[in-house]
């Protein structure tokens, strides 16, 4: 594996936390707009895909060593992109957001899973007991939380579809990322997920305009917070550190959403929620430091290629 430093100098386990932090903010947007899901993260994509179109280096085209395989990695990329946003989106109307993440935390399992058969990535005792501390952690944080209705259970089914298209999507992302610029990759990927929400919005026949003022600010939002600073970065991840601790990173997302409610919205915090994201960040602390002893910091080196 290619290990270097991402971009300005920035460690990527530094990246990784920006990324994270980012993602967090998702489910707490998602949850305050009555919006189709679908057209709100079809026009997360687009908006995406138009902030970027600039910082894309057209040239590399013409350089491009991908075969018919690659290409349709690639495509199988953004649908499962558009697939993750479909289904993980649509739980949080059905279920709670605690029950959605916790279903989410298992992410880094299917990941560990997928890169023993793809990559065949050997994970040791002590990681793999590392990762079921974090995940344990996660379960604890949302146990007052977790919904038990028919509506809830239907809601958790889909976040369970959203958690498997999502690890599939870093799966396949870390194979065919390598091969091509990740701005490149990153429009690609996110317009073809777009473009699936939009058949899909068509399809149910859902209203693409006539949307407010204040909507039209929560899909550029979706665009420039979780999308920008998250899924991108992740993309930029892939190559360097991998799909699986990329997977355990986002293990921490309700943790930080649980620490920016109580800085910024005044939100206690319960007895649960303390222990669980101590139990948590512990365990996710623990794996990247035996990460680290694996990998050295000094092993990255700067980029060739500064964004553009």
């Amino acid at each position: 594996m290619n290990n270097r430093k991402m971009f300005w100098g920035i460690h990527p386990y530094v990246l990784l936390f920006i990324s994270i932090l980012s993602v967090s903010i998702s489910s707490i947007l998602i949850k305050m707009s009555d919006t189709p899901t679908a057209v709100a993260g079809m026009y997360r994509l687009y908006i995406s895909v138009l902030i970027m179109l600039p910082l894309v280096p057209w040239r590399t085209l013409r350089t491009l060593r991908l075969n018919a395989s690659d290409w349709g990695s690639v495509i199988a990329a953004g649908l499962l992109l558009g697939m993750h946003f479909l289904f993980w989106m649509e739980s949080l109307v059905h279920t709670s957001v605690a029950s959605s993440m916790v279903i989410l935390a298992l992410q880094p399992l299917f990941v560990m899973i997928g890169s023993y058969f793809m990559f065949k990535e050997r994970v040791g005792i002590a990681k793999v007991l590392c990762l079921v501390a974090a995940l344990f952690g996660s379960v604890i944080i949302a146990w007052g939380d977790i919904g038990v209705s028919r509506q809830a259970l239907f809601g958790d089914a889909l976040s369970l579809i959203g958690t498997l298209a999502v690890s599939a999507y870093f799966l396949v992302g870390q194979k065919v990322s390598r091969k091509m610029n990740a701005n490149l990759y990153s429009v690609i990927v996110f317009l073809i997920g777009g473009s699936m929400l939009l058949v899909y919005s068509l399809w149910n026949q859902l209203p693409l305009t006539g949307y407010s003022g204040a909507d039209w600010t929560y899909f550029l939002l979706l665009a420039i917070i979780p999308t920008m600073f998250g899924q991108y970065i992740f993309n930029l991840l892939l190559p360097s550190i991998g799909a699986t601790t990329v997977s355990v990173g986002i293990i921490g997302e309700p943790v930080l959403a649980i620490v920016m409610a109580y800085l910024f919205l005044g939100e206690q915090m319960s007895a649960f929620q303390f222990t669980g994201g101590l139990l948590t960040l512990l365990g996710m602390g623990m794996y990247f430091w035996l990460q680290s002893l694996k990998r050295p910091i000094a092993d990255y080196v700067p980029v060739d290629e500064p964004i553009r």
